[in-house]
């Protein structure tokens, strides 16, 4: 059955609430200081927008409205009992069910042989490089919350990340190594030929 609000950010949302009532201001705050912003896209507006669209399903609610005479009002929302079974239904299945993802590379890959195997080999080294950084940066982000004593299952997303960028890593390196193996390369080119 589909959810009544299936973007990710709302998920975010309905777990941020069981910690406390928040403004959805409050809400983004925390998301960016978290890094949840590493996981889960999103931008003021569609924050709000996702806030509405779970009032709307009954999963959070308006519990009151803050009125400072130095900034606007501002309606802090709580998660309603529907929100928590949402939650937990929801999450469950995300934990459980591997779900088929279709990433853009997955796509490049599956139509990789239109390329030269040379020019194929070349782009892969530069998504390599960028994988390096990328993967070195995510280290940095665990080096530091270590530091910082946070607790290891908050920083689970981005073990999660550098396992997949280390998996990456190793697939586009041997990739790129057999586009360079001559049977390859000869075959590449007759077929070529023959196409021309």
């Amino acid at each position: 059955m589909p959810r009544k609000v299936a973007n990710p950010l709302a998920l975010a949302v309905l777990a941020y609430l069981t910690a406390e009532p928040m403004h959805p201001y409050e809400l983004g705050r925390r998301l960016k200081e978290h890094g949840k912003d590493r996981s889960i896209k999103y931008n003021r507006g569609s924050l709000y927008m996702v806030v509405e669209q779970l009032r709307k399903a009954g999963f959070v609610t308006e519990r009151e409205t803050v009125r400072d005479t130095q900034r606007p009002e501002r309606t802090i929302y709580d998660i309603t009992p529907q929100g928590r079974d949402e939650l937990h239904a929801w999450l469950g299945e995300l934990v459980a069910q591997p779900r088929e993802e279709y990433p853009h590379f997955g796509v490049a890959l599956s139509l990789l042989a239109v390329l030269d195997p040379a020019e194929a080999a070349g782009l892969l080294g530069r998504r390599l490089a960028t994988l390096s950084e990328q993967a070195a940066e995510v280290e940095g982000v665990l080096a530091a919350a270590a530091a910082d004593g946070v607790l290891w299952v908050f920083l689970a997303e981005e073990r999660y990340r550098l396992t997949l960028l280390e998996a990456e890593r190793r697939f586009v390196t041997e990739l790129a190594e057999s586009l360079g193996d001559p049977a390859y390369v000869r075959a590449w080119q007759e077929f070529k030929a023959a196409r021309t």
